[in-house]
């Protein structure tokens, strides 16, 4: 291109500065998420971002979008030196290592995305609205499962409050990612167009907006029964307490207390690892609970350490254990934090792991599709376990059998930080995906009610212990999204690069 701007001008003759800029826009993408919640900083900061995608080689994209990805994962999941340092009881060194190690193989799929992009778009402004969502949404579901995946920060989470969000039920949240792009990219085009092209481009601007807007619209779902009386309860507890040998009791007084002062609720819901021991070791008192529970005609639904003998091993599982029915049920956690919950690691280096006070035993993850939860009024309920959340397409098995989804987690290692928000976000996506109400029990926040719209109905302060009632309505049918999982979107996404990549003839 003949005309370029200041900004491509700046890459070529500063290219440090030009990087860190791009390092700080990538960090300011950060507020577009919750618990700030800009969502039009999204586009405003792709802009820059796609453009110097579009005017330079491959390679020169791919480190200016390394840095812009250095940035928004740096400044968005920082919680990660609070997890180990604060609350693993972990040297400094070891947290920085850890986190920086995150945040380099994140941006190393950002990397891949720049040059993607630049590669497939031939500096043409119409091949671009193809290939730059096309290119995002696929690398953005690469790093959503590689390597047991880490889908935080996927550019349709920040998207939720915005009429795109509308695309959640037929889409998934990749299909939001994949409109930003599309706008962003449009754009572009009017700006770098004339005539009849830049007002075509105009529609184009504006119509995944729409289209979004006029599917809010659409009731994918419907009322099934009568509503449920629920109560979700929060301990409070501070995460380098929880586990005192000297907190279990008085954790599991408050529980119980709380539970008896919502004898009409119908459904009890606690957090994830609500009570801080092995199932085992507290049988009297889960047997106590059952008792209650059937007496109320109540069903209650806790976490808790699972141990298993299997033949000649004995296996541990995060467990979510339902009481009130016949017979106890559970539901046992099925994809598990990596460096968390099981260390994929040689024994030479979790012994290391061990001595530098970091935790190291491996829990087992549970099967990947197991039976639904039934509540006492035959209720069907889809668990949904912390992490577990981040991966919208792993709970659609449930639906549209479920009435309701149960998310339990328990948030008190990411601190004052951000990550609680970011997280709740997630769960109001999941719940717009599949069309159903969430009852989203934490540790210490953020618990709360949330709607098949994904908009949050009741909730209550982190940190503090408390309980929320509400009645919530179960509902049956499924959505697009439901039936389709991701496929559609990535599918979509494959047929445009293989495409474009014959019409290249070589990739490099």
């Amino acid at each position: 291109m003949d005309n370029r701007a200041s900004i491509l001008r700046l890459h070529d003759d500063r290219p440090r500065l030009s990087r860190f800029l791009f390092f700080v826009m990538g960090s300011l993408l950060t507020t577009a998420f919750a618990p700030f919640g800009w969502y039009l900083l999204a586009p405003v900061l792709l802009l820059p971002f796609l453009y110097v995608c579009l005017t330079v080689a491959p390679r020169d994209a791919g480190r200016i979008a390394f840095w812009f990805g250095f940035g928004l994962f740096l400044s968005g999941t920082y919680w990660i030196y609070i997890s180990v340092v604060v609350f693993g009881n972990a040297a400094a060194w070891i947290a920085i290592m850890l986190m920086l190690c995150l945040v380099l193989l994140m941006s190393t799929y950002l990397w891949l995305t720049g040059w993607l992009i630049s590669r497939l778009s031939y500096g043409e402004p119409w091949l671009l609205l193809f290939v730059a969502p096309a290119s995002w949404v696929m690398v953005e579901w690469l790093r959503g499962w590689i390597l047991s995946g880490f889908p935080w920060l996927s550019i349709g989470y920040s998207q939720i409050d915005s009429p795109l969000a509308g695309w959640a039920p037929v889409t998934g949240v990749y299909g939001i990612s994949f409109a930003v792009l599309f706008s962003v990219s449009a754009i572009l085009v009017m700006l770098l167009t004339r005539g009849k092209q830049r007002w075509a481009a105009l529609v184009l601007i504006v119509l995944p907006w729409i289209g979004g807007g006029l599917l809010k619209n659409v009731a994918w779902t419907e009322s099934a029964g009568t509503p449920i009386r629920s109560t979700l309860v929060q301990a409070g507890i501070p995460q380098d307490q929880k586990w005192l040998p000297e907190q279990l009791q008085p954790t599991l007084d408050f529980y119980r207390a709380a539970t008896q002062r919502a004898a009409d609720s119908e459904i009890v819901l606690w957090p994830e690892a609500a009570i801080p021991s092995v199932s085992d070791r507290v049988e009297p008192y889960i047997a106590q609970l059952q008792a209650d529970a059937r007496m109320r005609r109540q069903t209650i639904l806790f976490g808790v350490l699972e141990r298993v003998q299997h033949r000649d091993e004995t296996h541990m599982y995060n467990s979510i254990l339902l009481v009130g029915t016949d017979q106890r049920q559970v539901y046992r956690k099925r994809h598990l934090v990596p460096f968390g919950e099981y260390f994929p690691v040689p024994a030479k280096i979790r012994k290391w792991l061990r001595m530098m006070n970091l935790p190291h035993s491996d829990l087992s993850a549970g099967d990947a599709e197991q039976p639904l939860l039934v509540a006492a009024n035959g209720a069907r309920l889809a668990i949904v376990v912390c992490y577990e959340d981040a991966f919208g397409a792993e709970q659609l098995y449930a639906f549209p059998e479920a009435a309701i989804m149960i998310n339990m987690s328990n948030d008190a290692w990411f601190g004052d930080s951000i990550a609680p928000h970011q997280h709740l976000q997630m769960a109001r996506m999941r719940s717009l995906e599949v069309g159903r109400h969430t009852i989203r029990a934490t540790n210490t926040g953020v618990s709360a009610f949330i709607g098949p719209d994904g908009k949050i109905l009741k909730s209550g302060p982190q940190f503090e212990p408390l309980s929320l009632t509400m009645d919530v309505q179960p509902r049956r049918g499924a959505t697009p999204y439901v039936r389709g999982g991701n496929m559609p979107v990535i599918g979509l996404c494959l047929i445009i690069m293989s495409l474009l990549s014959i019409r290249s003839r070589a990739w490099f």
